[in-house]
């Protein structure tokens, strides 16, 4: 969606700009909101959305209004959405570029370099977020923001009131739009309330998650773009993240057009210098269902005087009936599904997934209406695809199963709550547990016997290997202690030790674990001058433990020579 220019340019011919197109219908594979396996794939035919359950906030930016001018004609290749083949209307080329504000660019690539180290198979170009950023906002209104990247003014999009938009009811009380009866898009990526409220990012690290900073609004893009395991160098994905963000053939061609074009080459302009569109996609809506521009200077949103916005409340709707009841409006609340107990072994996938139901106040079933999923509380656990947050619509059964959780390598209990988008109503609350790493066999890797003389050092380090119901079990605990003898588990005081990093006698080692292949060296073993048998007790996490034999004994000089370095060979006659 694009934002309210507070300079906009007067009207050029109307065959310069794209003539608006309906919100194109997505395949499931390309909305938000469609349950995923491990690999990226649909779990359930009828948890696919529909028109009526992604109208509200299945993009996004609620498929609200976006600019329409198109790179200059000098750009070295036509524009991917010139061609009526592209599979959208053919377009013109519009005023030239300017360059990108330095503020705004230097947010876009801070951006990229981020998704590079959290999610470096998605392959994220900040290209990509300027051309989205260019259609949104204009590069943040030609860059006029503060020297923390916050738009000097608010940038924010028509109200979403089901009148040649999206209807989307208030989800944010107001907090970033201003209006507390519908939401608008916000900031200069243009985020719907309802959307920035999972998506949202600290980009600047101020603490705060605001969308009217494009260090934040550009992170949260990027994040946004780069869920679902798209892997953004392939264009079915590249698509589909785009798609994602407005749910139109045209926004998908003219995103496309901008990318090519920054990919060819940009230059940075000081901030506030930037050139402003001067065409919208609603510039042929009916008189009365869009919102006027702003006049230059104005912080107060841009809405209609007889629409609701800014702080002073809502004013009489224009028709006294109102909207059509939504399905999400007609819910009482959410309720268990017969999720199952929610447990899992440090770093493995969670084998039971969370269903929850919508019902109305007469426990009846609420198809098409979107869940969010969201994990809450202090741990590494997430989604599949390392995503805290993920939304669902109801099959017709009423049910929303989230994806597979992964366990992170933190233990101990967090929560996923379930939720309804755009709705306040009772949800629930799912505890998971995550719990350490353990093994339940425990072997040596060698046979080869454990002896040293008195007073030497042992040939030979005792290496382990650690399996778990016939897995490799990796990043297991292992303790290991020199005990007095098999019924008698105490630290032994005499015999075999091992030497701390300041060569002292030291009888339990703690804090070992294995490696990525189950295995496990101890460090090198020493023996007193006390002869006899003894017992290294090895123990995992889970409770697995192996008694390995050492023996110490002075050397048989009518033998091979001891393999202990105290033993001097024997003279030859």
């Amino acid at each position: 969606m694009a934002a309210q220019f507070g300079r906009r340019l007067a009207k050029g011919a109307a065959t310069t700009a794209v003539a608006a197109v309906a919100v194109a219908a997505l395949s499931a594979s390309q909305a938000p909101g469609v349950p995923v396996d491990d690999r990226g794939r649909q779990t359930a035919a009828d948890a696919q959305p529909t028109p009526e359950a992604t109208a509200d906030s299945g993009t996004a930016t609620g498929n609200s209004r976006y600019y329409t001018d198109l790179p200059p004609l000098d750009s070295p290749n036509p524009s991917p959405s010139a061609s009526p083949s592209a599979g959208g209307t053919p377009v013109a080329q519009g005023p030239a570029e300017a360059g990108i504000p330095a503020t705004v660019l230097d947010a876009y690539k801070k951006a990229e370099q981020a998704l590079k180290e959290a999610k470096p198979g998605c392959n994220l170009p900040w290209q990509l977020l300027a051309a989205i950023g260019k259609v949104e906002s204009g590069q943040a209104r030609g860059g006029e923001v503060t020297a923390d990247g916050t738009t000097i003014t608010p940038i924010l999009g028509p109200q979403l009131d089901g009148n040649g938009f999206a209807l989307i009811k208030d989800t944010d009380g107001g907090k970033y739009d201003g209006n507390s009866q519908y939401d608008q898009a916000v900031g200069p990526m243009q985020f719907i309330p309802s959307t920035w409220a999972w998506a949202g990012r600290d980009g600047n690290g101020d603490g705060l998650k605001d969308p009217n900073n494009v260090y934040d609004a550009a992170l949260a893009a990027a994040h946004y773009l780069c869920r679902n395991n798209w892997d953004l160098s392939q264009q079915s994905n590249l698509n589909s993240a785009i798609l994602s963000y407005n749910g139109s053939q045209d926004y998908l061609n003219l995103v496309l057009s901008w990318l090519e074009y920054y990919r060819k080459g940009t230059h940075e302009i000081p901030d506030g210098t930037g050139t402003l569109p001067s065409h919208s996609s609603d510039d042929k809506k009916p008189s009365g269902s869009k919102t006027p521009p702003s006049k230059p200077g104005k912080s107060t949103p841009s809405t209609p005087p007889s629409t609701p916005g800014g702080s002073t409340g809502p004013s009489k709707p224009s028709t006294p009936s109102g909207p059509s009841p939504t399905p999400t409006d007609t819910v009482d609340r959410l309720a268990d599904a017969g999720t199952a107990k929610l447990t899992a072994m440090a770093g493995d996938a969670f084998t039971q997934k969370i269903s929850t139901k919508a019902v109305t106040k007469a426990g009846k079933a609420v198809a098409k209406v979107r869940v969010r999923f969201t994990v809450v509380g202090t741990t590494d656990s997430a989604f599949t695809g390392g995503e805290k947050v993920a939304t669902v619509v109801t099959n017709n059964s009423g049910v929303a199963v989230a994806p597979a959780l992964q366990a992170g390598e933190t233990t101990g209990d967090f929560t996923v709550r379930a939720t309804v988008v755009g709705r306040a109503v009772t949800g629930v609350d799912y505890k998971a547990s995550v719990t350490e790493r353990v093994a339940d066999t425990l072997v040596r890797t060698s046979d080869t016997a454990l002896t040293c003389t008195p007073g030497g050092q042992f040939a030979d380090q005792v290496e382990v290997k650690a399996t778990y119901k016939g897995a490799v079990a990796d990043k297991v605990g292992v303790t290991a202690t020199l005990i007095k003898s098999v019924l008698d588990p105490t630290e032994d005081d005499k015999g075999p030790y091992f030497k701390d990093a300041d060569g002292k006698t030291v009888r339990t080692l703690t804090g070992l674990q294995t490696d990525a292949n189950g295995l496990l060296k101890l460090p090198q073993l020493y023996s007193d001058d006390t002869t006899g048998t003894f017992i290294l007790r090895i123990t995992t996490a889970g409770g697995t433990t192996l008694n390995v034999q050492l023996n110490v004994a002075a050397a048989d000089s009518s033998a091979s020579p001891s393999p202990s370095p105290s033993a001097s060979p024997s003279p030859s006659a």
